[in-house]
């Protein structure tokens, strides 16, 4: 089976993890453990028109740039970068004098075939070896991929891809697949699989494909710890363990197991990337993964409501990420469902002129529990919010998550004031969500909040928060309750902080806002 070649794409696809920032030293590492490792195609990352260039990112606007992180010698491997067609003018691109890359990877969608292969015949005439991605293999029809096989015969590139963009491929799939290319493809042209793990197939479907009898090159595609995007990719590490137990091949794998210790697995504990359900909800329907990671990032939505909201998709849509489209399909659904108002008066003539206190489920709410008891008098109306606040009893439960409603208990479900993208009887206030929400990206449906904004309506003389911590890095210090903690972005956490920071700067010009716990990632 020495037919078989590995093409680790860590510095590029592993990018998505931690937006292509692996520092200039340790990209020098990987590309030279990889070589180590006996890799035979090593993918240094992207080439780009539409950045500026950073020596610490591997996205590069040059092949002099890419150069500087290649091994001067190579030992005969082959190193190739990325280029998403429409990213990159091709003219830029000077004649191959082997000082770069060797090889180029063009990765275009359907829509964008045709133009895709003019450039790419560009490439070749420029000398270098061009590999082409035909991304979402699954979309094209057979007469389609037929098509396109016999496009790619009359220029001959260096390889063609299967390209399981979206990790939903299943081994029937992609062994017929094969067998399209296989015997339509010229001869002299290498196959290639790319693959994503959104359905924990990446591992079987490569064994299976290296099982095929076949006289022809294949290159199997895979990255160091499995990073990629969406649920990652195959893993460089189990894969090449595989190959010399079963395929005569003789990989060293104490260099990758170096650059998982050094360098990579800081990568994954600041930002997991694996199998994860709204993954596989995305490969289940065939969709981008980072439609999952949007809606995921929102940490309101249940399993079944995320599910519905694929449902509500276009099938063009679910090609290619299109943020304002999903912003647009999360608020329908979170605005869908009815309002109920029956204690409208009673609100209003209850909450007219008292303190209103908003207990959020932050640690300080815990930690400073005696301070909230001593403050409640008879005039303050205590609120929970997205939890029940077991050191009082509150007056009522303001739920704007439907995960945490379904985790309420029934019998506090007559005491809930809740947001109409929550399916509910018997609730004491239903408030239409869109009413609530406020212009910051970051925060325009965090439930504090929506809450805030709920009762400062009411006349009220004041609303005094406590838990209202904002966001730690650190998960467990987070929230009062280890049941609440989720796991998140960083970046995600710090933009949260500064979007409450501002939408408190802006409501304290409607009513009177104070901190009665201690202030520690947000601020009025």
């Amino acid at each position: 089976m020495n037919n078989i070649h590995i093409l680790d794409c860590t510095l590029r696809d592993g990018g998505y993890c931690n937006e292509w920032r692996f520092g200039l030293n340790n990209m020098k590492k990987i590309t030279s453990g990889l070589q180590e490792a006996g890799i035979e195609v090593i993918e240094c990352g992207f080439i780009t028109n539409r950045i500026s260039y950073d020596p610490d990112v591997s996205k590069f606007v040059s092949l002099s740039d890419i150069a500087g992180v290649i091994p001067s010698n190579r030992e005969g491997k082959l190193y190739v970068a990325m280029m998403n067609y429409g990213e990159f003018n091709v003219d830029d691109l000077p004649i191959y004098d082997g000082s770069s890359i060797d090889g180029i990877r063009v990765a275009f969608h359907k829509r964008n075939l045709n133009e895709a292969l003019d450039v790419c015949r560009k490439i070749k005439e420029k000398g270098y070896l061009v590999f082409i991605q035909a991304m979402v293999s699954l979309n094209y029809s057979d007469e389609e991929f037929l098509s396109l096989i016999r496009s790619v015969n009359s220029f001959n590139p260096y390889a063609f891809y299967i390209v399981d963009s979206f990790g939903m491929m299943k081994g029937k799939a992609l062994t017929r697949l094969f067998y399209m290319v296989e015997h339509n493809l010229n001869d002299n042209i290498w196959i290639g699989f790319h693959s994503h793990n959104n359905m924990q197939l990446a591992y079987s479907n490569a064994q299976q494909l290296v099982s095929v009898q076949t006289n022809r090159n294949l290159i199997i595609d895979s990255s160091i710890y499995g990073m990629g995007r969406g649920a990652g990719n195959l893993n460089t590490e189990l894969f090449i363990e595989y190959l010399n137990e079963n395929a005569g091949k003789n990989y060293n794998l104490k260099p990758i197991l170096v650059l998982i210790d050094e360098i990579l697995s800081g990568f994954y504990q600041m930002n997991y990337c694996g199998y994860s359900l709204p993954n596989y909800i995305s490969a289940a329907h065939n969709a981008h993964p980072n439609y999952a990671g949007y809606l995921d990032d929102k940490k309101t939505l249940t399993i079944e409501g995320m599910n519905d909201i694929f449902d509500m998709m276009d099938e063009e849509k679910k090609v290619s990420f299109d943020k304002v489209y999903i912003e647009e399909l999360y608020l329908k659904y979170m605005a869908r469902g009815q309002t109920q108002e029956e204690h409208k008066n009673e609100l209003i003539d209850l909450l007219r002129g008292k303190r209103v206190l908003l207990i959020a489920p932050g640690k300080s709410s815990v930690e400073e529990s005696e301070k909230i008891i001593k403050f409640i008098d008879e005039n303050t109306i205590v609120i929970s919010i997205n939890h029940v606040y077991e050191a009082v009893a509150p007056h009522y439960i303001f739920i704007s998550n439907s995960r945490r409603f379904r985790d309420l208990p029934e019998d506090k479900r007559n005491s809930c004031i809740i947001t109409s993208n929550i399916t509910a009887e018997g609730v004491y206030y239903q408030e239409k969500y869109k009413e609530l929400t406020n212009q910051e990206e970051s925060v325009f449906d965090n439930a504090g909040l929506m809450a805030i904004k709920f009762f400062m309506r009411y006349n009220v003389e004041g609303i005094y928060l406590a838990g209202f911590d904002g966001y730690s890095h650190d998960a467990a210090e987070n929230y009062g309750s280890s049941d609440l903690a989720f796991v998140t972005r960083n970046a995600i956490l710090d933009a949260m902080n500064v979007g409450i920071t501002k939408v408190l700067g802006i409501y304290k010009n409607s009513v009177k806002i104070e901190f009665l716990t201690s202030q520690k990632y947000v601020h009025i």
